[in-house]
């Protein structure tokens, strides 16, 4: 897959990239955009919020099952970043 960071924002903890090319991107998909926002949650921890945009060519629409295959797939690279991250607490302090 090839990934363009579009924008890494520390003082909103807020970062943007796109997926421009690879395996994951079918033959009618020009890119996906993703958007994702960290927030302080009220138990001391943090909310992640992600939007991602499909961006396809002419009339071409992925249906539910695409959709959900490619949430399902960021959702589990999030579980091992999450568990790295819970298990090397020095990686990011």
């Amino acid at each position: 897959m090839q990934y363009r960071i579009d924008e890494l924002n520390e003082k909103t903890y807020t970062y943007n990239y796109t997926l421009v090319g690879g395996d994951s991107l079918v033959d009618k998909l020009q890119k996906i955009t993703y958007e994702i926002k960290f927030q302080q949650s009220p138990d001391g921890g943090s909310i992640s919020k992600v939007t991602s945009k499909y961006y396809t060519d002419g009339d071409f629409a992925l249906d539910e099952e695409e959709i959900k295959a490619g949430k399902e797939k960021v959702w589990a690279m999030y579980k091992v970043v999450e568990a790295y991250l819970l298990q090397n607490p020095d990686a990011y302090a």
